[in-house]
């Protein structure tokens, strides 16, 4: 699936002006062709890299026999573009659409593969498109169906931005429909019916007493929550609604599977009907692998814990312990401001390098 001219990328170039490279290549989720055709070519060009190919997903690794494999893997799609094409450079600061999230991290990968020909660890990189659209059309998802032996490992690190700072696993979610029923009637003759949305005052009042859970997973803190997001209800300004539907969201530790977590808010909002929408399980941070140790001693020795929900969790499924490290700023995602410190970008470089290779 390679077009004829792929746009070439000179992988020694250093990582700031690689991740400009990359930048300056559009890559809005459904349109990763021609950077998925730029990687795959330029790695190509490694013969101690295996290159494989899937849809728009790329994956590369060594085959030189070591006790350990470790997993470094990336997403090539970025959010719509916001006027915020091609980069530019102000002072210490890359700007544009992707430089935090995530091509400064795929640019690091992309060192690593190049310069690194002789790792302490064989490597699996993998860059995959769609990452920031539905999960039906995630790519990561479509090689964990698809080709799931490419990526096996022993740990895995997602360079999703992290602030340069390890963050360990992270946690699931689930959504849920709290619904509570009444009698429909005329609000002149209120007594005739009965106010659906009255009756969600006992479901919200279960949720301003609720005391979330602080759970310690290998050394790192992860503090659930469960929360009304949106309230439904309401029929016409002069009519006593019948229905009420209270979402609610739990976010929860990575010790707690779906079965648990559901089991959980089940018996939080026992008595009322409930009906769950959505969930995705978290995933341990694996700290305890001596990969991951030796990994968080090269990257400063401090991680904290995911709290959002991340591909590391497909990881986990694999049975793979995953963590997130990556040198964009993550409160800058999305942003149209988005920019990415060409300084934070060699010193995560820097750091993996060292892992990889003492």
């Amino acid at each position: 699936m390679s077009s004829s001219n792929p746009t070439p990328l000179d992988l020694t170039l250093d990582g700031g002006t690689l991740t400009a490279r990359l930048v300056d290549i559009p890559s809005v989720s459904g349109d990763e062709q021609a950077l998925a055709d730029a990687v795959e070519t330029a790695l190509r060009g490694y013969p101690h890299l295996t290159v494989d190919r899937h849809g728009n997903n790329v994956v590369a690794r060594t085959n030189l026999g070591r006790a350990e494999r470790v997993v470094l893997a990336g997403h090539l799609d970025t959010v719509p573009i916001a006027d915020n094409l091609p980069s530019w450079v102000e002072g210490d600061l890359l700007h544009g659409c992707g430089t935090t999230d995530m091509k400064s991290g795929v640019a690091v990968q992309l060192r690593i593969a190049a310069t690194v020909p002789e790792p302490n660890r064989d490597l699996t990189f993998v860059f995959y498109d769609c990452e920031e659209v539905e999960a039906s059309r995630n790519g990561l998802g479509h090689l964990v169906k698809d080709h799931p032996e490419w990526l096996a490992g022993d740990f895995a690190v997602l360079m999703e931005p992290s602030g340069g700072m390890v963050e360990g696993g992270c946690q699931g979610t689930l959504r849920t429909q709290v619904r509570l029923t009444g009698v429909r009637a005329h609000s002149a003759r209120s007594w005739l019916g009965d106010n659906a949305i009255h009756h969600a005052a006992e479901v919200l009042t279960r949720l301003e007493n609720y005391q979330p859970r602080r759970v310690e997973i290998d050394g790192l803190e992860y503090r659930e929550g469960l929360n009304a997001v949106r309230v439904d209800g309401g029929v016409a300004g002069n009519v006593i609604p019948d229905e009420c539907v209270v979402t609610v969201n739990f976010r929860y530790a990575p010790d707690r599977d779906e079965v648990d977590a559901e089991k959980h808010v089940r018996e939080v909002f026992d008595g009322f009907e409930l009906t769950v929408t959505d969930f995705a399980v978290g995933a341990l941070p694996g700290l305890s692998q001596p990969a991951a140790q030796a990994f968080l001693e090269a990257t400063g020795g401090q991680a904290r814990a995911k709290f959002g929900w991340t591909d590391v969790a497909r990881f986990s499924a694999l049975g793979v312990p995953a963590v997130n490290y990556g040198p964009g700023d993550p409160n800058l995602a999305h942003k149209r401001e988005e920019y990415c410190s060409l300084s934070a970008i060699a010193e995560v470089e820097e750091r993996m390098r060292a892992w990889l290779t003492s």
